[in-house]
């Protein structure tokens, strides 16, 4: 439901895709948030954006004086001129403390009538087009009751909307009670959340639009950070399967004897999982298919989770696959993505962004064991993944995805996180042990779109790059690690 209503745009980037194109202009919103999950800086930043659009914006300070709020906000480089401000902030000096004191009435019965008429009288002045009060938890506590607080804060919200404001009212949620008389009085909420992660002991922001009257908007919890230029949401999208022909073209790895046991090579716009053992020649084999792409006039990306790009360059040199000047004329792009950094939808947005701007044709992810550390705190990994390949193949990107197992040899395992069913094709590299020696192993397991060899062939990486050595028939059980000849 998207209702055809004039927006406000918010100015924080990705904030106006959750709220599908922005906040419904005359309207009050609720930010909720405990102290430090950033209400301040969103609604701050709120108003920059007012200001550049010459809108009129109004703060009202309940809690902090504005003189401390320019100056934590200047760590910005934001200038704050032009926003009209009202500071309600106690400004009692300590020696005046002990006559200043109510002997006879409560706060709430002397000082709630000038506060709330104060903000009347300002927007009145004011004129403002958008309004935010900080912290409507204090006006909550210069009530007398929940009656009363309820009755004063319908009243304020109905004048705002009158006045054709848009405004936004901070509030820290002291208890559910309280939260629900706000709740009910505005137009819509947003919770802003700061939760420390247990596995990897770093706080985790997030946003959710919990109500939005006359309009859908993304449901979930949407990643956020707070960078040097403000606040940044990352929504959490739903990519939808499209109806994309995938497999207009046969992308090969350039190795003769591979390209033939797969049917020619991997087909454009699909999913290959190649998966095996630490050191077995799963990130070089993928490399051999980057290089031999951006060779064929492809753009491609590699987004590595444990590897520096010094170290990257360095094993591609020692086995014979040049990719620096592949890198200098920006047809190979090699990302670092360090796990403990990332959230789920933050990579998202990366790798969109890189996809789109780029014009990005083939992308590989090294490996899904880094990748499952940056996304273990956030759901199902399955779920990301399959987010992930979904729009990767939505926009006809062919995908190689490096996946790790734990067993050298032994019973075969694909993989040890379930995603097998997401992928198109899946190339097996496993150890063997053969005639004294450790020997490499290769084979395509499956291939959907595509007909492919049953065949195994022993694999070496050397330094002059990958060599399928010979084809396997003569042995059997091989992929157990322990083979024999055929009949013995």
């Amino acid at each position: 439901m998207k209702l055809d209503q004039k927006r406000v745009s918010t100015g924080i980037e990705g904030f106006d895709e959750v709220l599908h194109g922005g906040l419904i202009q005359g309207r009050c919103y609720l930010v909720v948030g405990e102290t430090g999950t950033g209400k301040t800086i969103l609604s701050i930043q709120w108003l920059l954006d007012g200001k550049k659009r010459g809108e009129a914006g109004l703060y009202v300070t309940l809690v902090e004086p504005w003189r401390e709020i320019e100056r934590d906000m200047a760590s910005f480089g934001w200038d704050l001129r032009g926003i009209d401000v009202l500071d309600l902030t106690p400004t009692v000096k300590f020696e005046e403390t002990a006559e200043g004191e109510y002997h006879v009435f409560p706060p709430s019965e002397v000082e709630r009538i000038p506060v709330w008429q104060a903000i009347y009288q300002a927007v009145e002045a004011k004129n403002p087009r958008r309004v935010v009060i900080d912290s409507v938890t204090l006006l909550r506590y210069l009530s007398t009751d929940e009656y009363q607080f309820r009755k004063h804060i319908l009243g304020l919200v109905r004048f705002l909307n009158s006045k054709g404001c848009t405004s936004l009212l901070t509030f820290e949620p002291t208890d559910l009670e309280g939260e629900t008389s706000v709740a009910l009085a505005t137009d819509g909420m947003i919770r802003l959340r700061l939760e420390i992660s247990p596995a990897r002991v770093i706080g985790l922001r997030s946003l959710e639009v919990e109500k939005m009257r006359g309009s859908d908007f993304m449901t979930g919890l949407h990643p956020l950070r707070i960078t040097d230029s403000g606040i940044k949401v990352f929504p959490h999208r739903i990519e939808k399967p499209r109806d994309v022909r995938p497999g207009e073209e046969t992308l090969p790895f350039g190795i003769q004897q591979l390209d033939r046991l797969l049917g020619g090579g991997l087909e454009s716009g699909t999913t290959t999982v190649i998966s095996g053992p630490t050191g077995v020649g799963k990130s070089t084999l993928g490399m051999q298919f980057l290089a031999h792409a951006v060779a064929n006039g492809k753009k491609a990306i590699l987004y590595v989770f444990e590897e520096s790009q010094q170290l990257v360059l360095a094993r591609s040199r020692g086995v014979g696959i040049p990719i620096e000047e592949m890198i200098k004329s920006g047809d190979l792009r090699i990302v670092r993505a360090n796990p403990l950094e990332f959230y789920p939808d933050e990579f998202l947005d990366l790798l969109r962004k890189a996809v789109e701007k780029e014009n990005g044709k083939v992308v590989m992810i090294d490996s899904l064991r880094g990748y499952r550390m940056a996304m273990e705190q956030f759901g199902s990994l399955v779920a990301h993944i399959q987010n992930m390949v979904t729009y990767l193949n939505n926009r006809g990107v062919t995908t190689l995805l490096i996946n790790e197992v734990e067993h050298l040899t032994g019973d075969l395992v694909l993989t040890e996180i379930g995603i097998s069913h997401l992928a198109d094709n899946l190339i097996l590299i496993r150890y063997a042990e053969y005639a004294g020696k450790i020997i490499r192993v290769i084979c395509c397991l499956k291939k959907r779109l595509g007909g492919h060899l049953p065949e195994l062939w022993e694999f070496s990486v050397t330094p002059r790059g990958i060599r399928m050595e010979r084809n396997l028939e003569e042995l059997q059980g091989v992929l157990t690690g322990v083979p024999s000849f055929k009949g013995k």
